[in-house]
């Protein structure tokens, strides 16, 4: 392969990674089940020899309710009672509450915590995508993207 290819290919799959990984890569995602639950993942990475919290939480004006939280002392409005967390692999904590679509603020951030590291996301409720196997497995990891980016460069060396 010449050097002027060689660069090209390395230039556009360069671009590529700029636009795409940051796209992603997020921290948190949020987005509505078939039965009109609320799902939010959060996937910070939680930092070796802490235990394990997590505290689930949205924003509507400047008032913040807690929907779910493991974090000793904290505890969640009980208007989120029925909400339920459990573990994803290889890190992180998806929240779900059900049958919340009509009572959800127009314009909301949700926010997460992991061990006190946390990320938020602002969305509108009109704007909420729904959940699928495709946006779940591009939002989860952006491993593969690189992984891609790397195979498709050792492929034209």
């Amino acid at each position: 392969m010449s050097d002027s290819i060689m660069i090209k290919t390395l230039f556009v799959f360069g671009v590529l990674g700029v636009l795409l990984i940051p796209a992603q890569c997020e921290l948190i995602s949020v987005c509505l089940e078939d039965d009109s639950d609320l799902r939010v993942d959060c996937r910070v990475v939680p930092k070796p020899n802490r235990i394990n919290s997590y505290e689930f939480s949205w924003t509507s004006g400047s008032k913040q309710f807690i929907i779910n939280t493991n974090v000793s002392g904290s505890a969640a409005e009980s208007q989120f009672k029925d909400s339920y967390v459990e573990e994803l692999e290889p890190h992180g904590y998806r929240m779900t509450l059900p049958g919340f679509l009509d009572k959800l603020p127009h314009n909301t951030t949700y926010m997460c915590k992991l061990s006190g590291d946390g990320a938020h996301i602002s969305v509108e409720k009109e704007q909420l995508a729904p959940c699928s196997a495709v946006s779940l497995f591009l939002k989860s990891s952006c491993f593969w993207i690189i992984s891609l980016l790397l195979s498709f460069f050792q492929a034209h060396k």
